[in-house]
């Protein structure tokens, strides 16, 4: 206290321990003396204490169980990381023997056909006198050269697939014209493993959509040339379209396209797998067979960018159903008046679906129609009628029937009936490789299936209204050509010597521009009216395609919006878009399709 300090000490008072703290209290002379039991303080400070250590020891505890969950998280990441990294290690793996085992194929693939198309160029110009053989060799070229681009394009579109550029070009779409096309191409390659073909529809609600033509077309001659392929000589392949409501309302229609065949079939396991890439099945049919293991794979990604689904249905040995489901959306077209006479008609066809089908267009039209399921049906159906002064005004007669064929029922009709009555052939077959046949038993004229109710009104109008006759349909479309202006834009020689001979044939007179800017520079000094048609080339130097239909379309001319068509190497969807933004109206591929280019060139020039 003297020294005005704190002070604390342990002593006994009457036999109990105390402690004693003595402190100062401010600026007084005061002290506060405090004598307090031992254990009270003891007791206090041993509890803060404890507490201390069950709080050290729980934050401890809490520290440790989070630092072990983080641990725990940490390995099961770097086992799933570690597990990814194999799983991709074994992918990568797969793909590259995969690459390996398809560029090893692809190299025999191409170099069969361009051994074809080398070998029969040799062959042709060693019997160059000989026009039978050089005739020969120049169509197993061309066969050869259509494979080789096959080929080519199935690379050139899984590489679009896996860059993610696939896009998809929308527009009106006949699909009367899509299964004619489709048709007229495998025609030659079932004729030459002489199987038996048919195409059937069902339930058709409208023949004109929304759609990208070439992608359709592409996913349907995929899986045709495929069941072609994989299908024994004699074995049959067919084709199914059928229509349904949509679940996406009434502006849309639920299109099923089917393709069954009779061939080699698939394991289980191949199924699985089939729309991978670079996937064949292991088997010695199938190496047998050229192809570059990417068509399943294009037609998946086509579907699935157009919100389809595809279903397989497939057995070893048995044979295999592809179906493609597509809503589509229905294309508001002006379609013809289709009205015929009341005629009574008869459908002879071994197929029930397609003669319920046939008389339900056939019906829309105006037509009373009935049916037989095979010839020998047919041919006592007509008798009877025949025989109450009661004939049939007009047959359709399918060409394969089990029954009776095709050509004994025309024999046996006109020996009941006459020459009278005509009697058609609805076939998906040639009709160029029957037509001989057919006429000299009888049959007068021809309508291609599938039956749409356009096909059977334009096959049957000139029977039954007196319209004109085709041969006098195809002197007017000979003749229609003569005399119209293109200007080419082509800086290939090679290209231009080409086009310049196929079109000169058809009639046109031809100008050539080397580049876009003489392209331009031509057709602005020309006279209004002067072309027709301008054919133009993308790649060119100086001034592409693209800048030439621009500049083109901004001239101050009566005639700037002529058709212009751009005729290029450059196919995919991407590419057909940009032209048609560039001004351009429509776009053909090279090498030239000849056919669809005269089709457009009808189209446009009047």
């Amino acid at each position: 206290m003297q020294n005005h300090a704190p002070y604390s000490a342990h002593a006994m008072i009457d036999g109990i321990r105390q402690n004693i703290y003595c402190s100062v209290l401010g600026q007084t002379d005061w002290f506060l003396l405090s004598v307090m039991p031992y254990g009270t303080l003891d007791r206090a400070v041993s509890s803060l204490n404890s507490d201390r250590t069950r709080s050290m020891l729980l934050s401890g505890g809490i520290i440790f169980i989070c630092f072990l969950l983080i641990f725990i998280q940490y390995y099961r990441m770097s086992h799933e990381q570690l597990e990814d990294l194999r799983m991709a290690e074994q992918e990568a793996v797969k793909a590259s023997m995969a690459k390996s085992e398809f560029l090893s194929s692809m190299s025999h693939d191409i170099r069969t056909p361009m051994n074809g198309i080398v070998g029969m160029t040799a062959i042709a110009q060693a019997n160059i006198g000989d026009t039978s053989r050089v005739t020969d060799c120049l169509a197993k070229i061309a066969l050869s050269s259509k494979h080789l681009l096959g080929l080519i394009n199935d690379v050139l579109d899984m590489s679009k697939i896996e860059s993610g550029k696939l896009s998809l070009n929308t527009h009106i779409v006949s699909l009367r014209e899509t299964m004619d096309s489709i048709v007229n191409i495998a025609q030659p390659q079932i004729k030459a493993k002489s199987q038996v073909f048919d195409i059937f529809i069902q339930d058709i609600q409208t023949e004109s959509v929304y759609c990208d033509s070439v992608r359709l077309n592409q996913i349907l001659l995929n899986l045709l040339s495929n069941a072609i392929k994989f299908t024994p000589e004699g074995g049959s392949v067919h084709v199914y379209l059928r229509q349904d409501d949509s679940p996406l309302g009434a502006g849309f229609v639920r299109c099923q396209f089917t393709v069954k065949d009779t061939g080699i079939g698939m394991t289980k396991e191949f199924q699985r797998q089939i729309f991978d890439k670079f996937s064949r099945e292991q088997s010695q049919q199938v190496h047998k067979t050229e192809g570059s293991g990417l068509g399943m794979a294009i037609t998946k990604a086509i579907v699935d960018a157009m919100g389809g689904t595809i279903e397989i249905r497939s057995t070893l040995g048995e044979g295999s159903e592809f179906r493609i489901t597509l809503d589509l959306e229905r294309a508001a077209v002006q379609e013809l008046d289709m009205a015929l006479p009341p005629w009574k008609m008869l459908v002879v066809d071994d197929d029930e679906d397609l003669c319920r089908s046939a008389i339900t267009s056939l019906k829309e039209i105006g037509i009373q129609a009935e049916w037989a399921a095979g010839g020998k049906l047919a041919v006592d159906m007509a008798r009877k009628r025949h025989a109450v002064n009661d004939d049939y005004q007009i047959i359709l007669l399918d060409w394969k029937m089990p029954d009776m064929n095709g050509l004994e029922t025309v024999r046996e009709l006109r020996r009941h009936l006459g020459d009278d009555v005509p009697i058609l052939i609805i076939s998906a077959y040639d009709w160029s490789d029957i037509e001989d046949e057919a006429r000299a038993a009888g049959a007068q004229g021809f309508i291609s299936k599938p039956l749409f109710k356009s096909n059977l009104f334009l096959g049957l109008s000139p029977y039954m209204l007196g319209t004109e006759k085709k041969e006098e349909a195809k002197e007017e479309k000979a003749q229609h050509f003569v005399g119209k202006r293109i200007l080419l834009a082509e800086d290939n020689d090679l290209n231009w010597e080409i086009a310049s001979e196929i079109l000169s044939e058809e009639g046109f007179v031809l100008d050539r521009a080397e580049n876009g800017l003489v392209c331009v520079d031509m057709f602005s000094k020309s006279e209004i009216g002067h072309y027709d048609v301008i054919l133009m080339d993308i790649r060119m130097p100086v001034m592409n395609g693209y800048d030439a239909s621009k500049n083109i379309r901004a001239l101050n001319r009566s005639d700037a919006n002529l058709p212009i068509i751009a005729m290029t190497a450059d196919a995919f969807s991407d590419d057909i878009q940009h032209s048609r933004e560039c001004g351009m109206n429509e776009h053909i591929a090279k090498p030239i399709d000849v056919e669809r280019l005269m089709q457009i060139l009808s189209n446009y020039i009047k």
